[in-house]
């Protein structure tokens, strides 16, 4: 058994890694350096403040999306990180969160859209996605190691690489989704590719876009403790030290404020993508109704707005479908 041809795939990686840090260390000096600079800002924006303010504003964000109720237990949760002394390490986690979850959704956006123009770039995609998503997470820490050293940025670049994929997977399926009668439509009438992206595609496809990053916001979130191990701050710390004392308060505790800020972004995420919610209005009736009743009865009055009444003694028209911003269509 010790005969069979080994492959040393593990030298290939550890020669390209080599030549990377010798030829390339200065170009990830400069990443390095961009990706601290981006966490240093958002951890002054969140733990420079006083903590009520943090509260507040958080709060007041929670009753704006999602209603009173919402932001008053945002408000409650973030009072509980703060009675047990999780504050500090719970920004410190929220701030490499939000950068690693800005930067996953910078890269997984454009290459979704890329991968749902073109079936070649979706097929070598794919599985570039896959190795990403059932690699370990801890895997990614090594040459993350070698190539920004002991701190954040390999928490960060670890977290990127694990979070990538369902926004790709995601932003992609959600403009192959959208129906291509509504998109023919748009050629037909002389629309450019960037109008029909940007004003049919993304517009319909914002729901499932969005939970594509509500997914990265999660994983980004999940790799806490994995990023604490290599030098980040935060959350991780408390909970790998809770298992090197087998401490079951400092554990609970740091995995209760992760919990609250889990739940927190995700609801007001998956708000982001259906909206914000609005108190009911009363019920109206309905246009196309009154157009059926009105057709029913003879009264009815021809349209006025985008549409030419037909030549005497010609035939009529077919109806011209419109495609409006909910996706849907009008016959005129």
């Amino acid at each position: 058994m010790n005969d069979f041809l080994r492959l040393p795939i593990g030298d290939w990686v550890e020669a390209v890694v080599d030549w990377i840090t010798t030829y390339l260390g200065g170009v990830f000096s400069v990443i390095r350096a961009i990706f601290l600079s981006m966490y240093d800002f958002a951890d002054w924006v969140l733990g420079e403040p006083p903590f009520w303010i943090i509260v507040v504003l958080i709060g007041l964000l929670a009753w704006y999306l999602r209603g009173w109720r919402f932001g008053a237990l945002v408000a409650v949760g973030l009072l509980i990180i703060k009675s047990v002394r999780q504050w500090d390490n719970a920004m410190d986690t929220l701030a490499l969160t939000l950068v690693a979850t800005v930067i996953a959704v910078i890269i997984s956006i454009p290459v979704g859209i890329w991968a749902a123009r073109s079936d070649r770039v979706s097929r070598v995609v794919r599985p570039i996605l896959d190795f990403l998503q059932t690699m370990p997470a801890f895997v990614y820490l090594i040459p993350a190691l070698i190539l920004f050293r002991v701190g954040v940025v390999p928490g960060i670049v670890a977290t990127i690489a694990f979070a990538v994929a369902p926004g790709v997977r995601l932003t992609e399926l959600g403009i192959r989704g959208v129906d291509r009668e509504v998109v023919e439509a748009g050629h037909a009438f002389g629309t450019s590719p960037k109008r029909i992206l940007f004003q049919i595609q993304l517009p319909l496809a914002k729901p499932t876009i969005m939970a594509g990053i509500n997914q990265v916001i999660m994983l980004s979130l999940s790799m806490v403790v994995i990023a604490s191990m290599v030098g980040a701050s935060g959350l991780g710390k408390p909970i790998i030290q809770a298992v090197q004392r087998i401490d079951v308060g400092l554990g609970f505790e740091a995995g209760l404020a992760v919990v609250i800020i889990a739940i927190m972004l995700d609801r007001l995420t998956a708000t982001l993508g259906t909206g914000r919610q609005k108190r009911k209005a009363p019920a109206e009736p309905a246009e196309s109704e009154t157009s059926v009743a009105d057709t029913a009865t003879g009264t009815a009055e021809p349209a006025t707005v985008g549409a030419s009444a037909a030549p005497a003694g010609g035939d009529a028209q077919p109806p011209i479908a419109r495609t409006t911003a909910s996706g849907g269509k009008e016959n005129k």
